[in-house]
């Protein structure tokens, strides 16, 4: 077994609230209380050292697809998010056929039940072709309960989550069907109502996928989803902080109505994220992705991003001026706890798992520690 480790001098940021010149002890895959006098010490001051980041809502990264590619591609996208900081990783899938859907639900299974990926998240086929966004029409189709079933059957106890646009025929049923089964129901790419909505909420739909994109605005006198996600405490919002998907202040408003424990950072990202501009497939869509902006090439959607959630906690603390608490709430705290993986992961305390980030006094990455290893070693750097 490596030496327990002890890392001083760093601003912790706890549950409690930010240590200065803290101190985390790593002992094995696991963050310990105490530490023998031959411990190995490193010396972090002038640094963050903060959790490991946990991704709800992401495609793939480094020229690899999560959404259609072999086990060697995910687990490519897999480790490139891990040096960009994200220690747990939910692998999304695009729409697709049904039956090759649930094929490739079944490999992304094996990944999980080998701990390299934390489950899966079924985005589409179940949209609305008003709000489709990156998604192909031509495999749209409504929320049969059956199928809903099917996916779900198909992810061998890892499905965690499915996003639905709740207000289609059997919408509210599949819902149920989900909560029934402990997978997460999402309300996104959706032209719901507000009514339609809270209906969707009180049937068991805990989360927004990526809030505000792909759904109606909200109006003063058609308030629309966005309003009864944000202001129901049942649910959680996703935000894409890249600087494309979202005006700051459409960033302060979630923030604002639904506090940190209530917001979580995810990616969405695409094949391109860690990776660079050109042309990828996401799923049966192809994209053209420049300036690090993904976009459909026929129509010009947006197609995912190129985030990775490094950028996302360096923009939420520096641009949009968040405290660095609320950051790692929604960055780390807040996704473990929709994952139900919050006694394990999401927060720096003795017996969790030893997953960490460093970052610099300008919040750059140095440094990835996941389960007593380093990524990205801060010594190195």
């Amino acid at each position: 077994m490596a030496p327990t480790k002890v890392l001083t001098g760093a601003r912790v940021v706890l549950p409690t609230g930010t240590v200065d010149d803290g101190r985390v002890i790593v002992e094995g895959t696991r963050i310990a209380d105490t530490a023998p006098e031959n411990a190995e010490t490193i010396d972090l001051s002038g640094h963050w050292l903060v959790p490991g980041f946990v991704d709800i809502h992401n495609h793939g990264g480094g020229g690899a697809s999560f959404a259609g590619g072999t086990p060697e591609d995910v687990l490519k996208g897999v480790h490139t998010h891990r040096v960009h900081g994200t220690t747990t990783v939910v692998a999304s899938a695009v729409t697709g056929d049904l039956d090759f859907l649930a094929r490739h639900a079944g490999m992304l299974a094996e990944l999980a039940q080998q701990g390299d990926i934390a489950g899966i998240h079924f985005e589409g086929p179940f949209i609305s072709p008003c709000r489709k966004g990156a998604h192909d029409e031509e495999l749209l189709r409504d929320p049969d309960p059956a199928e809903v079933r099917k996916l779900i059957d198909a992810a061998h106890g890892h499905a965690r989550m499915m996003t639905l646009a709740t207000e289609l025929p059997g919408g509210l049923d599949s819902v149920r069907l989900l909560a029934d089964h402990g997978v997460i129901a999402a309300v996104g790419h959706t032209d719901a109502t507000y009514e339609q909505t809270v209906e969707a909420i009180d049937a068991g739909a805990t989360v927004a996928t990526h809030l505000f994109n792909a759904m109606p605005p909200v109006g003063h006198r058609a308030p629309g989803p966005i309003t009864a996600l944000l202001e129901d405490e049942r649910v959680t919002v996703e935000l894409i902080n890249d600087g494309t998907h979202l005006h700051p202040a459409a960033l302060q408003l979630a923030f604002h109505h639904a506090g940190a424990a209530r917001v979580a950072f995810i990616t969405d990202a695409m094949d391109a994220a860690g990776f660079g501009d050109g042309r990828y497939m996401l799923g049966s869509m192809e994209v053209e992705v420049a300036d690090g902006v993904a976009r459909l090439v026929e129509g010009g959607s947006i197609a995912g991003s190129t985030l990775t959630l490094d950028r996302a906690f360096q923009r939420a603390v520096t641009v949009d001026r968040l405290p660095v608490e609320d950051v790692v709430t929604a960055i780390s705290a807040t996704p473990a706890r929709l994952l139900g993986l919050d006694d394990r992961i999401g927060s720096l305390e003795p017996g969790k798992d030893a997953d960490l980030v460093v970052l610099d006094a300008e919040f750059a990455l140095k440094g990835v520690m996941r389960r007593g290893e380093w990524v990205v070693d801060p010594q190195l750097g």
